[in-house]
């Protein structure tokens, strides 16, 4: 019996088996919807479903560098304590080399380790380690020099906070200092170029708002929020911002003094974003004994 791509969405979606499995359980039974779910059952595939739906807010995020080229990536699980299993970590940091040879986070789910598809291999890790867990993104740069930076570091190239800087000139030693500020200050963008417009426009009329508040001349409202852009454009920009190493200097300032220039950045924090669902732990055991 032929498969179709509806079968194997059906069965997926179904079960949360992933793509491949769901192919070869249904090609394993003749395309039978109910023998397929069983077979994955057996396999242990199928016990994903089930913990699907839970929220995976903690995890990794891991780095890799080749040459001129960086990824970041984030892997969630559902809890800090899995976070640190060796399984988990050795499969982000596959992962994370898997990466450097595809250009977005769909390419990598359908990118292979040892054989196996990374979205197959994610949800075998579900059923083994007993956790929900996803591939939520990853991120690309490239540059003359790459450099990382690893925040609340739970293994070499992996923990909360990844960082990677793009530099022209310069050397890795002022490369580690700017990722460092990268991880603290977190800017919204590279420079005033780079910032999303609508939140300028958005900040900027908060601010006209406020000046006409005051009830002074237009005139001075003008000036305030001239002022008063400018210096969110400053603290919401890398090169901007005052550096955390020497606070005299801009970013950019530094870089100069440096000889390098900042061309590009990447921050990810692990469960930025996620709204996590907040537990009653005491309700959920009286629940339990009751069920």
């Amino acid at each position: 019996m032929a498969i179709t791509a509806a079968m194997v969405k059906e069965l997926r979606e179904a079960t949360g088996a992933g793509m491949m499995d769901a192919k070869k359980a249904l090609t394993e039974t003749d395309g039978d919807f109910e023998a397929a779910s069983d077979w994955l059952r057996t396999k242990g595939l199928a016990k994903a479903a089930k913990k699907s739906g839970r929220t995976a807010a903690e995890g990794l995020v891991a780095v890799a560098v080749n040459g001129g080229t960086g990824v970041a990536i984030e892997v969630n699980s559902e809890t800090d304590f899995v976070a640190k299993n060796g399984e988990f970590q050795t499969m982000v940091k596959d992962i994370a080399n898997a990466a450097l040879g595809v250009a977005d986070v769909e390419a990598l789910k359908a990118a292979t380790i040892g054989g196996k598809a990374v979205e197959t291999l994610i949800t075998d890790k579900i059923a083994t380690i007993g956790e929900n867990m996803g591939l939520r993104r990853m991120a690309k740069i490239e540059a003359e020099q790459v450099v990382t930076y690893i925040h609340n570091s739970a293994a070499d190239g992996m923990g909360k906070i990844g960082v990677l800087v793009g530099l022209t000139g310069g050397d890795e030693a002022f490369g580690k200092q700017v990722a460092m500020h990268i991880a603290a200050a977190n800017p919204a963008a590279l420079g005033e170029a780079d910032l999303d417009a609508a939140i300028v426009e958005k900040e900027r009329q908060i601010q006209i708002d406020i000046a006409r508040e005051s009830g002074k001349p237009e005139a001075v409202i003008e000036k305030m929020i001239e002022g008063r852009m400018k210096k969110f454009i400053a603290e919401s920009t890398l090169l901007g911002q005052a550096f955390v190493i020497n606070p005299d200097l801009t970013v950019e300032a530094a870089a100069k003094e440096a000889g390098a220039v900042v061309t590009g950045f990447i921050r990810l924090e692990v469960g930025e974003g996620i709204e996590k669902k907040e537990e009653d732990f005491a309700a959920e055991v009286a629940k339990a004994a009751k069920g």
